[in-house]
């Protein structure tokens, strides 16, 4: 009796060891699992794969690994609706280049959708000192206009807002941005030619202390509109142009996911109608009811914002 007693004591110990065993082992294998950073996510996901090629190609993998981060991360839509078809059209730009693009991308802390109080343009600085505007509404989250299509994907050293287009850090004021884009060299020539009799038009243009929002007419919308040559406009009266730049000059920055449905009054003190129903249009007071279509929005200078639109506004008679 005695030893088959002793056999059960040692059988129950050893039962217990063993189940002790196994759990430890458990445990550790679930301390085992590796920590999943930023860096890991974005190189790990699909729908990143010309951002992953960015990140490297700026050696920034390290940076996205380590600290307490939030990116505004553009997914592959984002990169070819920016005009980046794939890995090898990022990566032909200057690394340096496309680490200031990154970092521009980049919080230095952890910003979850829900830290962001409700309002616009909320000023954030970035990871290369950069500014960005974050916008927090009834339509949801943006960045410089670029909506937040998936928010709050989670890391161990920080989190991730997927958006819908590339963020281009600003290196031009807007009579720069202007002077350097083909397709409105006739607002150019508007605006210096309005500016010898109203200053305040290059001021508005080109200030460094105010910013604005110019809604700028395309050189077809300004052919369309009865100018048919950079000659006619040199020729047309100085105040009249002057009058119809202003009209198209919004003070502040007013980026696409600021805007509502009413009117917006502009540096002519005088408003237009803005309906974003089925994309961004403006109407004029006196375009009678014709309204301009924006073709491309949200292009950032240092000191506005610019939206290319396909019709000149007209202030009323």
């Amino acid at each position: 009796m005695k030893k088959v007693n002793y056999w059960m004591r040692y059988a129950t110990r050893l039962v217990a060891v063993t189940l002790l065993l196994s759990a430890a082992g458990c445990k550790n294998d679930d301390d085992d699992v590796a920590p999943q950073s930023v860096s890991d996510i974005l190189m790990e996901n699909n729908n990143f794969s010309i951002l992953r090629a960015a990140v490297d190609h700026a050696g920034m993998t390290e940076t996205l690994r380590t600290g307490n981060v939030t990116v505004f991360a553009p997914n592959d839509d984002a990169f070819r609706a920016s005009g980046y078809a794939n890995a090898a059209a990022i990566t032909a730009v200057p690394a340096n280049t496309v680490r200031d693009i990154l970092q521009y991308h980049i919080i230095n802390s952890r910003k979850a959708s829900t830290d962001l109080a409700q309002g616009n343009n909320q000023e954030m600085m970035t990871l290369g000192n950069g500014t960005t505007y974050v916008t927090r509404n009834s339509s949801g989250v943006s960045i410089n206009g670029a909506r937040v299509i998936t928010a709050d994907v989670q890391a161990d050293n920080g989190v991730i807002h997927v958006i819908d287009r590339v963020l281009m850090p600003p290196t031009q004021n807007l009579m720069q941005l202007a002077q350097n884009n083909n397709n409105l060299s006739y607002l150019l020539a508007a605006a210096t030619r309005a500016a010898s009799t109203n200053p305040a038009v290059m001021t508005a243009l080109s200030s460094s202390t105010m910013a604005y929002t110019v809604f700028a007419p395309s050189n077809q919308a300004f052919i369309d509109a009865g100018y048919p040559t950079v000659a006619s406009i040199q020729a047309a009266s100085p105040a009249t142009l002057a009058g119809i730049i202003m009209y198209h000059v919004v003070p502040g920055r007013v980026f696409s996911t600021n805007l509502a449905n009413g009117n917006v009054t502009t540096a002519a003190n005088a408003p237009f109608a803005v309906d974003i129903s089925n994309g961004v249009k403006i109407t004029g007071s006196g375009n009678k009811g014709q309204a301009a279509t924006v073709t491309q929005a949200n292009m950032m200078a240092t000191n506005g914002i610019v939206h290319i639109i396909d019709r000149v506004l007209m202030p009323a008679n």
